[in-house]
């Protein structure tokens, strides 16, 4: 019962970052060892920085990041 309550709060705590624009980690780095074993995996802290400047853009030569 455990495993399943367990595996069920996994998937929508997926389902909640995906709603809001911010991709699973996990999913990232199964995808990055299974598809692209030769390319280096980011870390975590890497990996949602990116994400952030990919959905609301760059700050970038000392510009604030934006939405709008």
């Amino acid at each position: 019962m455990f495993n399943d309550l367990s595996r069920m709060g996994k998937y929508l705590g997926q389902a909640a970052r995906m709603l809001v624009g911010m991709p699973d980690y996990d999913t990232y780095v199964e995808h990055m060892k299974s598809k692209h074993p030769d390319k280096p995996v980011m870390s975590y802290k890497e990996f949602f920085r990116e994400r952030q400047e990919a959905r609301y853009g760059g700050g970038g030569k000392g510009r604030p990041i934006r939405c709008c």
